[in-house]
């Protein structure tokens, strides 16, 4: 006798490439905002280098990631809630250390992004 298998759907899917998107675009407006305020990276050759997304992704989002999830790749992340853990901590870190607070993209976050660039 054949057992039957049982299918078992979890709310742990991973991210849809709609969050792998305003991942990207967060990385990006953290760049821009921390190059804005005058925060660049030091390295050891003590070289003002201004962050770009790569930059925010793999010195800031990727340790955090690591360290609150134990996973090391982006595309390892579940939908929401894996994203707003690294979130929550990096907007956090960045805004007590930088004082510069960048809301995690959204289409509500997007439309304002797009009326302040109007207004300039």
């Amino acid at each position: 006798m054949k057992e039957a298998k049982k299918e078992i759907k979890t709310s742990e899917e991973k991210r849809t490439e709609a969050q792998n998107r305003a991942m990207h675009l967060f990385f990006t407006q953290l760049a821009e905002a921390l190059n804005e305020s005058g925060f660049d990276i030091k390295k050891t050759i003590r070289a003002d280098i201004p962050w770009n997304p790569q930059s925010v992704k793999e010195l800031i989002w990727r340790p955090i990631q690591k360290l609150v999830l134990n996973k090391k790749s982006t595309t390892e992340l579940k939908k929401q809630e894996d994203i707003d853990k690294v979130y929550d901590v990096v907007n956090r870190a960045i805004s007590d250390r930088c004082k510069i607070h960048v809301p995690f993209p959204s289409i509500e976050t997007a439309i304002d992004r797009e009326r302040e660039l109007e207004n300039k």
